[in-house]
């Protein structure tokens, strides 16, 4: 369901395209026609009824000659695609300059392959609709562009032993995760640590947890608890944060006994 911001931006998106439209002298199935959509698609797109792909905004752009006023709108269509709570993690992100999340159910988002994502949101309840699990898990894979971003951003992870075994998705999900993982443990930039589920002692009782240092030398936290999910800013509560990811790490494997560990599992599943 769209939210109020995501709306404004395909109301605004779906007038300027009639506008153009209008102005050309062409009527929705014309358009539709020298694009190659039909003219439900047309009406639907210009009533903020659907959301156009790139190739939409790009061909009607060119069929209209605007000039490229049309095309310039694909970022915001294409952040309106994402639920707000994605979005708001997604710039974030985009802020930060080191990143640390401990991860206790299952693999920590940024890490996930595009089939662990979809089998993640496929078992939700109650139940997601095809459109919506598409709509998340390209949500989640597109925030993953982080690990290319330059300047790199300084990025750690630790992640319970179970998470690791879970097969979500089926064995050859979790395989394919695993090597993912394995790749992604070679980047100069990105450290991914294993919690055993032996240790006796352990600072992450109360959940999983972010720690998000931003470029204007803040640091701030996020939490999420079944319907709940909040970014923290109350300095005192982000210090415990902070506190708690760093003993974390402490307790856990070391990088590279922890990729020799995920190799390991890899053989096993």
């Amino acid at each position: 369901m769209e939210d109020e911001e995501s709306g404004a931006v395909l109301r605004t998106v779906g007038r300027q395209i009639k506008l153009w439209r209008e102005a050309a002298g062409l009527k929705q199935a014309e358009l539709g026609a020298a694009i190659g959509y039909g003219e439900e698609q047309v009406s639907a797109v210009e009533r903020a009824r659907r959301i156009p792909s790139p190739e939409f905004l790009d061909n009607a752009d060119r069929v209209l000659e605007a000039g490229g006023k049309i095309a310039a709108m694909k970022k915001e269509v294409a952040e309106a695609r994402y639920p707000k709570k994605v979005r708001d993690l997604a710039k974030l992100e985009a802020e930060a300059v080191e990143i640390g999340a401990y991860g206790n159910h299952n693999m920590q988002g940024l890490l996930q392959t595009p089939e662990y994502a979809r089998a993640l949101y496929d078992m939700r309840r109650p139940s997601y609709s095809e459109d919506e699990i598409e709509s998340h898990v390209a949500a989640r894979i597109a925030r993953q562009e982080i690990f290319e971003r330059r300047p790199a951003t300084t990025l750690t992870f630790v992640q319970e032993e179970v998470t690791l075994r879970r097969p979500l998705g089926g064995r050859m999900v979790l395989r394919r995760q695993l090597e993912h993982l394995l790749e992604l443990g070679q980047l100069r930039h990105v450290e991914i640590q294993v919690m055993p589920t032996d240790r006796d002692n352990h600072a992450g009782m109360s959940g999983l947890l972010r720690v998000l240092k931003l470029n204007d030398g803040t640091t701030v936290g996020y939490s999420e608890a079944q319907l709940i999910s909040r970014v923290i800013s109350n300095p005192k509560e982000v210090q415990t944060l902070e506190l708690r990811y760093g003993i974390i790490r402490s307790q856990a494997l070391t990088p590279r006994e922890s990729l020799a560990f995920i190799e390991k599992l890899r053989g096993e599943t």
